[in-house]
């Protein structure tokens, strides 16, 4: 008793000790972040300059070239979205796009119509001149090219008049997008002068092109700025071509050289400085040291930067528009404003999470009344201020999550996947299970002590151990972004149907021994498993299946009551249960499979509750998995009745029985050589796989391999049964909550991205950079989702059931009635609140429905 006592204290001082120091860890990041934001980048708060001016590659090419290079550009602190045809035709329909100047520009011309089509691109490609204006067209859009290797046509003039700044100007409909580049044929034809005669064409047209909101954009507004008809300014001078001198003809290296071309483009840097002219410098920065940028001629690059040059442009013209009309995920955070959240919902959840504790602790006997009525017991307080502390926990991190992946406040960067980075996390991860082994602590005893722990089969430790290193696999994919690699993500749904596969594993076991049926108890699991994923979609501004794991565990969840509870009496007949369950499994097929049910649910909930779900996405994730519940549900009712026969005395035993008694470590050795033998079989049928399609029809009939053949070598002997990893086990007791945060606190823009403080390294992008931020922000998430974890099993246990106490068996101390005619009414309608689980359900439902119409 002693020993334990001991080794309680030092566990307890140790969790202080860690809280502690993810506590100062949680004031380090938002220190830091409101010190960036509004210290170092306080001149370009939507990241329009970073998008324009800095960046670099993530995935250069180290030896040679291939089309999987240059795919990947950073800008500092925010994403660039990769626009598609699609795309480029909802922000600029019916609008043109102009691109002005000589080859190198063209290549622009060039990579937008690849956007749009890239069939006719290519053939138009073959047939155009080399010195010819051209123009595409692509249903509502159009994009024209200018011939004008000096900048100095009056098709040029009249394209940039509508911007002139002078008063007497003219305006006529102009082009959405105009970029003009230009300046080699300046260095090819002029012996000298060069730079004079390039700065009287700049001066010219300097007027027509100026935004003086660019110079400080921290008055440019990207939203007013992008709006179809807008008057901002979407006019770009993209800087001089730096060729790479050393593999140009020799014709071009006599004329094209450093001396000519650097001043050029420091007298484009001078007028951007001064006079508000919008200069991509990314686009030079993309070409910087890298030779491998460049095609064979020196002077023009290859496809993929010249695709992403244009990404950069249509970033800054699009990205505002395009978040406004679409909304979440917000993975375009380059020069694009958040939206602004419903007043409805700032009305509502403000005082929720901010006054809430207060309003528990008026109707509680709360710290309020405790001044009051001074013999409020201890127990009661305590109570009191769980409660209370939950709800202000949850609204602390659902505030978090909104600075985190609503706000600037935080940098937002691209995933980049490279085995190097998924193996080491991978290996990290092994070994820190490896070293927190230890061996399950055992059933409490009636005097105090503990039984020495002898487990049976998949005990409480291991699922908690298993859930918590599958989480670990799920949050490396999402972080690394490794969900383009094929092998990775067959992986990957096997884990996530291991999850379902414990689902109709837990609850069928739990049914069919406690036979609890009761609305408590359902109420209890679906309130715990839906509070974060029904409260998020209201703050962030996405939906409800966007988390998807709590609705896939929640459907199935209820399939699995409802399986149960049909004919429970009749449940310890097998063959009874045994049809059961099939008929169950037949009828949820087609529920799945049939489109009718779901559309026709979907349409009912889109009409009086105002609910946009995805109906397709939604009947895919269930055909995924449709199966592997039903598993889960057979292995559970197998193992309590092979329990039961190897451990109990029975007077009268079956066939079944019988073969298990007798034969028992032959099966046991079979099963065990099976599982080892299917576990890499497994693993080599997958490789015939091309494409995640084809896995994906298969995965519902063969994932049951692998998951019951890990299950049977994770149970084989005694030893392997008692012992778990605590750290595994640990994060399984709070997968659900690292599972849903990790969309907002620790990946960014809805997943599509990465979250980055932008103190380390080069603004937080770079790889150095990123290692830093992937070390701070994982212990603040994996801390936060703990907090959350313990919040809302409290918050649940406060909503089904107000009454009971952190100590079972007592109840709270009465509250003193008071005088009053409107004190006896609101004591009424919550003595009726609180009386009634029904009542309260309805309650949250009704709010629910209230914020969906509003």
């Amino acid at each position: 008793m002693i020993s334990l006592f001991k080794l309680s204290t030092r566990t307890s001082l140790a969790r202080q000790a860690i809280s502690h120091i993810c506590l100062l860890l949680f004031a380090f990041i938002f220190i830091s972040v409101f010190y960036r934001r509004y210290w170092l980048d306080v001149d370009d708060p939507y990241k329009c300059r970073a998008l324009l001016t800095r960046g670099h590659w993530l995935d250069p090419p180290e030896e040679s070239y291939t089309s999987k290079h240059f795919e990947k550009w950073q800008p500092s602190g925010c994403m660039m979205h990769e626009y598609t045809g699609k795309d480029v035709r909802v922000c600029l329909k019916g609008q043109q796009i102009i691109y002005v100047g000589d080859s190198t520009t063209r290549q622009l011309f060039w990579a937008t119509a690849k956007k749009l089509n890239k069939t006719m691109a290519d053939e138009k490609m073959r047939k155009a001149g080399k010195h010819e204006d051209l123009t595409f067209e692509d249903k509502d859009v159009t994009v024209d090219f200018i011939w004008d290797p000096f900048l100095n046509t009056s098709t040029l003039r009249r394209d940039l008049l509508p911007y002139d700044t002078r008063e007497d100007a003219d305006t006529v409909e102009t082009g959405g997008l105009i970029t003009v580049g230009g300046g080699l044929w300046y260095a090819r034809q002029f012996e000298s002068d060069w730079l004079d005669h390039f700065r009287d064409t700049l001066d010219y047209i300097i007027p027509l092109v100026a935004d003086k909101t660019a110079i400080n954009f921290a008055r440019y507004s990207p939203l007013s700025s992008s709006q179809p008809g807008s008057s901002g300014h979407h006019v770009y001078l993209t800087p001089v071509e730096i060729p790479h001198y050393d593999v140009l003809s020799p014709l071009r290296a006599a004329t094209i050289t450093p001396d000519k071309v650097n001043p050029m483009n420091e007298y484009l840097y001078n007028l951007s400085t001064t006079r508000g002219v919008k200069v991509p410098w990314s686009h030079s920065l993309m070409t910087w040291e890298s030779e491998f940028a460049y095609d064979e001629s020196g002077l023009h690059v290859v496809e993929n930067v010249a695709t992403r040059r244009v990404d950069v442009l249509l970033n800054m013209r699009c990205n505002a528009q395009m978040t406004h009309m679409r909304g979440y995920p917000f993975d375009r955070t380059c020069c694009s404003a958040y939206e602004k959240p419903h007043p409805s919902r700032i009305l509502f959840f403000l005082p929720m999470f901010f006054f809430t504790p207060v309003v528990i602790g008026i109707w509680s006997y709360g710290t309020l009344f405790i001044i009051s009525y001074p013999d409020i017991d201890r127990r009661s307080r305590r109570w009191i201020s769980t409660t209370s502390g939950a709800f202000a926990t949850l609204g602390m991190v659902l505030t978090y999550c909104v600075f985190a992946d609503r706000t600037h406040l935080f940098n937002k960067a691209q995933k980049h996947f490279t085995y190097q980075d998924f193996s080491s996390l991978c290996v990290l991860v092994f070994m820190l299970g490896l070293l927190s082994v230890r061996r399950s602590s055992g059933r409490q005893l009636p005097g105090g002590g503990r039984q020495i722990s002898n487990e049976w089969f998949l005990p409480r430790d291991q699922t908690d151990e298993w859930k918590g290193w599958m989480q670990f696999a799920i949050l490396i994919y999402h972080y690394t972004g490794a969900s383009s690699v094929l092998e990775i993500y067959q992986v990957i749904r096997i884990l996530v149907a291991s999850y379902l596969f414990m689902t109709g594993y837990g609850n069928t076991l739990f049914f069919y021994r406690k036979q609890d049926y009761s609305l408590k108890r359902c109420a209890s699991v679906l309130v715990g498993l839906n509070l974060l994923s029904c409260i998020l979609p209201y703050i962030m501004d996405s939906e409800y299946l966007f988390y998807y794991f709590a609705p896939l565990v929640s459907f199935w969840y209820l399939v699995v009551y409802w399986t149960m509870r049909i004919g429970h009496s009749k449940n310890r007949s097998m063959p009874f249960l045994l049809g059961k369950i099939g008929v169950s499994g037949v009828i949820v097929t087609v529920l799945i499979r049939y489109p009718i049910f779901f559309d026709g649910l979907f349409l009912l909930l889109k009409y009086t509750c105002k609910i946009n779900w995805n109906v397709k996405e939604w009947r895919f994730r269930l055909q995924l998995d449709c199966y592997i519940v039903y598993v889960g549900m057979l292995v559970a009712i197998a193992s309590c009745r092979i329990h039961n026969i190897l451990h109990t005395q029975m007077s009268s035993q079956d066939d079944f029985a019988r073969l298990i008694r007798r034969h028992w470590n032959k099966i046991r050795l079979l099963s065990v050589t099976a599982a080892i033998i299917v576990i890499p079989s497994f693993w080599s049928f997958t490789r015939h796989f091309s494409n995640k399609v084809d896995y994906n029809q298969w995965v519902p009939y063969i994932s049951l391999f692998p998951i019951f053949s890990f299950i049977i070598v994770r149970n084989c002997n005694q030893h392997l049964r008692n012992f778990y990893s605590w750290i595994f086990a640990w994060l399984g007791r709070c997968s659900l909550e690292t599972f849903t945060l990790q969309f907002h606190i620790w990946l960014a823009a809805d997943t599509k991205g990465l979250l980055s403080l932008g103190v380390f390294g080069r603004n937080g992008t770079h790889l150095d950079g990123r290692h830093h931020d992937l070390a701070v922000l994982t212990v603040v998430f994996f801390w936060v989702s703990a907090l959350t974890a313990d919040a809302t099993t409290t918050i649940t246990k406060w909503i089904i059931d107000p009454k009971s106490m952190s100590v079972p068996g007592t109840q709270l101390t009465p509250l003193p009635r008071r005088s009053g005619a409107s004190s006896s009414v609101l004591q009424r309608l919550y003595d009726a609140w609180e009386g009634s689980l029904k009542i309260r359900l309805a309650s949250i439902v009704l709010m629910l429905w209230i914020l969906n119409r509003v």
